[in-house]
């Protein structure tokens, strides 16, 4: 059975979903990144995630290719860049990406991390697109406690759906404070590099002995360890086919409190407030 997340509006998404980070960079073919996505879809993962960073816009562009005749199937996620977040500057970025992506809307837009324009207007511009009928609804990324402390308490920032932070093993400083903070506003996590980059947390002694245990990867035990948080969606990247199924997979795997004893070992949990890590 798929398992969901209810968004504060009672939309219903996927928990596993894709992310594009980059996708369309040259680091595989565009066409066989277009076949990774569009396989993930058929696999289930219908939430995809991309940003007008990556690749400054080649994300988007091959995601567009990839969504030929789905579009009406996925849930699609883009991100503003902080200095395109002003009240003129939104609804443009918005536009090139819908024009990248081949959509006349986006299901979630968010706000790629904070930069030097007030919350407020970023806000309203967002609120705009929703009015619209541009966006569906819209949310943050990199956001620690304080920072959603502040954006609620922004006209209209209760509104906020999801907050895509950095999670996995290696980071797991927002088990402190920010998961407990944002279960109790009812908001969504989405978790962005939850195997970790350039493999070093897939080459881990205690994953690796987990994964064995369980006849599965390193990769599927690292996003079976991110799952298992409710409320938690996670997005992780693939640029083959394999990679996806390999993935898709991992939304079976049920860690044990033997399996998760061991990850602990190996990565504790934060014992104190910590700095939000970022990528």
């Amino acid at each position: 059975m798929t398992r969901l997340v209810k968004l504060p509006d009672g939309t219903e998404v996927v928990a596993l979903g894709q992310g594009t980070w980059k996708i369309g960079e040259g680091q595989c073919a565009p066409a066989a990144e277009a076949a990774s996505i569009r396989r993930g879809v058929e696999l289930g993962l219908t939430l995809v995630d991309t940003a007008e960073m990556y690749g400054e816009g080649a994300s988007e562009r091959v995601i567009a290719k990839a969504l030929d005749g789905l579009r009406e199937k996925v849930f699609l996620v883009s991100k503003v860049y902080p200095h395109n977040a002003s009240r003129a500057g939104v609804p443009a970025a918005c536009a090139r990406s819908l024009q990248r992506l081949g959509t006349d809307h986006l299901d979630l837009y968010l706000l790629h991390w904070r930069g030097g324009v007030p919350l407020a207007e970023t806000v309203a511009a967002f609120e705009r697109l929703k009015a619209e009928g541009r966006i569906r609804r819209w949310g943050v990324s990199n956001f620690d406690v304080d920072d959603m402390e502040e954006l609620l308490a922004v006209p209209g920032g209760r509104a906020c759906a999801v907050n895509q932070v950095l999670y996995n093993p290696e980071y797991r400083g927002i088990e402190f404070d920010l998961i407990p903070f944002m279960a109790e506003q009812g908001i969504p996590l989405m978790a962005y590099s939850p195997i970790g980059q350039g493999g070093r947390l897939l080459r881990n002694p205690a994953l690796k002995a987990v994964a064995a245990r369980h006849e599965a990867t390193p990769a599927q035990v690292a996003l079976a360890w991110v799952l298992r948080q409710p409320g938690m969606i996670a997005i992780p990247k693939a640029g083959t086919e394999t990679h996806m199924r390999e993935n898709a997979a991992a939304a079976g795997l049920a860690l044990t409190p033997q399996d998760l004893a061991e990850i602990d070992a190996a990565y504790p949990p934060p014992k104190r407030k910590l700095s939000l890590a970022m990528l």
